[in-house]
């Protein structure tokens, strides 16, 4: 147990969704949960198969209740709802599957984590019983939800802890305070393998998703601009879905896991991120990990790291064009994107768990 814990905590973690698919939320939610238990505390982390509080079982329709209904009890049998293929969780940490986020299924303890606004709507009426209540926010949940639903949840009597500065700054424009946690990022599971000066300068890497803002579509016209110009390119897309529309000559990986999207990472030279909005940009950090070249949307979700001219090359939302150029400077000028990728390297090797992890058991161990 770390010196900040001077007692044993029984801290609940509260998702959203099953664990099932790699998202870069949960994983830092994962993360947390395994340090805080290696620190000595009783961790619990639950998955409901109902979500929304707005949305309970006997209002669905009944194809849709039934489907979740199944998914309840697959799950329940199976395991299911577990990370097992693309996280490892420590056997110390208590991993719960539950019909819905209703207090009667959640444990009763001295913390308790919401980390969405979904569950931040839920884990407001809970008792005193299940902890002291802080609100993990990773992100201005806009996507989902009216934004005044979702900001509703950021005045709720939480102690509010929050990933990066411009979520720092959302808080405080509406008179809340926050601790201000950057995510730590884990270098055992990604790293640098193949030498920088040694990778294949044409191949680019690009998540393929099926959200509008995470700018995928505008990933891909940048490329196709950029391969006019210089046609040796070469695109690599991975994630959860399939592109609607693939090529030949365009590589995709359904999935990949851990270990693969290691590879993948060291086997490129440039990664895109063009989001137009993150929360902190987990992918774009993972690549600097593993000596990517960054070219990047200029967003506030990963100022933390993404620095223009240092560690990236960056440039407006929804911009390929602009896009494209940062990927032909890189392509032109060899010296450069080394010397990024590098840099950004470098970097990155601040954003350690045992950093964040501490900052976190702090926050919670620390009377009001």
């Amino acid at each position: 147990m770390s010196n900040a814990a001077q007692t044993s905590l029984r801290i609940t973690f509260v998702l959203p969704l099953p664990g099932t698919n790699p998202i870069g939320g949960f994983k830092v939610v994962y993360e947390y949960a395994n340090f805080l238990a290696a620190a000595g505390h009783r961790v619990t982390v639950v998955h409901p198969a109902i979500f929304r509080i707005d949305q309970p079982l006997h209002s669905l329709e009944l194809r849709s209740a039934a489907k979740t209904v199944g998914l309840y009890l697959r799950n329940r049998i199976t395991g299911d709802f577990r990370p097992t293929r693309w996280f490892e969780v420590l056997p110390a940490v208590r991993m719960l599957w539950v019909p819905s986020l209703a207090e009667r299924y959640v444990p009763n303890g001295d913390v308790l984590i919401a980390t969405a606004w979904e569950t931040a709507e839920w884990a407001v009426q809970y008792s005193p019983s299940k902890g002291r209540k802080f609100y993990l926010i990773q992100h201005f949940e806009t996507w989902a939800a009216d934004p005044e639903r979702v900001l509703k949840t950021w005045k709720m009597p939480f102690e509010k802890i929050v990933i990066a500065r411009w979520l720092q700054e959302i808080a405080e424009q509406h008179g809340e305070s926050a601790h201000l946690i950057h995510n730590g990022l884990d270098f055992k599971r990604f790293s640098l393998d193949i030498p920088i000066e040694a990778r294949d300068p044409d191949r680019v890497l690009l998540i393929q998703h099926s959200l509008d803002w995470k700018g995928t579509a505008d990933g891909r016209a940048a490329f196709e601009f950029a391969r006019r110009e210089h046609p040796a390119l070469k695109l690599t897309l991975f994630g959860l879905t399939p592109p609607a529309a693939s090529t030949p000559d365009i590589e995709f990986h359904l999935n990949p896991s851990q270990a693969f999207l290691r590879e993948l990472y060291n086997s490129t030279a440039i990664f895109l991120s063009p989001s137009w909005s993150e929360g902190f940009g987990l992918p774009a950090a993972e690549a600097l990990q593993c000596g990517a070249a960054l070219v990047a949307t200029n967003i506030p979700g990963s100022a933390s790291f993404a620095i223009h001219d240092e560690t990236a090359l960056l440039c407006p939302i929804k911009n390929p064009a602009a896009m494209a150029e940062n990927i032909l400077r890189l392509v032109r000028e060899p010296a450069l994107r080394v010397r990024l990728a590098k840099q950004g390297n470098e970097f990155i090797q601040q954003f350690t768990w045992q950093r964040a992890g501490a900052a976190l058991e702090k926050a919670l161990t620390t009377a009001r």
